[in-house]
């Protein structure tokens, strides 16, 4: 086991709806983007630059290595491509049969790193950014704008004054995408129009003290977080109310829902965010079994 994976702290049983964390597999650099698809965990790792399936068993595989590239938000186009955030460069790529292109360009519109993704079933995709150089520069946030591509791969400005937009779901009708500002420390909302593009802004939530980061929506009305703030997740409902809490033996970053009945909860941790994460190994996806199985997307 790679350093920093320890027994996961004791947990109140009050915060708690079914099980303990269990580790599914460590060696993580630092791990993001996680989605279940095909039967088996895919995630990508910023500093292995590197895109990962893990089955329940914990079997690794290598889909996909960029070199020099940091990966982040995963998706599928309806043709079964995949989508890959592209950070640094600010891209989105598709991949078909290994063959990896551009599908957009999103240089005009994020002002720094890309982040997380969130890709409709229509094939339109939404992506986040960090907004300003958040590592040299943590004093002067800065808001951000969401891109939206197209399925041809045209982008778009959506939303702005976003403080750090980062994991989105899309409700399960399709009419809504829910957005986790990071340094907002909220849930925002917007209407989805027959085109995909996002209207006004809405609150869906907010959770004051925490950095809400990746996210997941369950059948049950709830978003479980991955807390940037502090080590853990969170399930939240829309107008604020916390429901579940369970604590992490390292920071939270990202969890998704998943498994055969959609009611494991993964959940990817790291020691920290920063660049000397790299070359680590030390982060982990942990699983846990809750109430309700994932609805909509991703």
């Amino acid at each position: 086991m790679a350093g920093g994976c320890n027994t996961p702290p004791a947990m109140d049983a009050s915060e708690v709806i079914v099980s303990e964390l269990e580790l599914l597999v460590d060696g993580l650099d630092f791990g993001e983007g996680p989605r279940w698809h095909d039967g088996r965990l895919w995630y990508s790792d910023f500093y292995q630059s590197r895109v990962y399936a893990v089955s329940a068993l914990g079997e690794r595989e290598t889909i996909l290595d960029l070199g020099t590239e940091q990966p982040s938000g995963l998706g599928w186009l309806p043709d079964g491509s995949l989508l890959v955030v592209a950070m640094t460069t600010r891209r989105v790529l598709r991949v078909v049969d290994g063959d990896v292109t551009v599908h957009a360009d999103l240089s005009e519109i994020a002002t720094w790193h890309c982040n997380d993704m969130v890709v409709a079933a229509d094939g339109t995709a939404y992506v986040g950014n960090f907004g300003w150089d958040i590592e040299h520069d943590r004093g002067h946030p800065r808001s951000a704008t969401l891109a939206v591509i197209g399925q041809d791969g045209a982008v778009e400005p959506g939303p702005d004054d976003l403080l750090f937009p980062n994991g989105s779901v899309i409700t399960p009708d399709g009419d809504t995408l829910i957005v986790a500002e990071t340094f907002g420390a909220r849930f925002s909302a917007f209407a989805l129009d027959a085109d995909g593009r996002p209207g006004e802004r809405r609150e869906w939530a907010s959770v004051p003290g925490t950095a809400p980061d990746g996210c997941t929506l369950d059948s049950g009305g709830g978003i479980w977080f991955a807390d940037a703030a502090g080590s853990g997740v969170v399930r939240v409902l829309e107008g604020g109310t916390v429901t579940d809490r369970i604590p992490t033996p390292q920071p939270a970053y990202a969890c998704t829902l998943g498994g055969d009945d959609g009611q494991t909860l993964f959940v990817l941790t790291a020691p920290g965010a920063g660049s000397d994460r790299a070359g680590s190994g030390d982060g982990c996806i942990w699983t846990t079994l809750v109430e309700h199985p994932g609805a909509g997307l991703p």
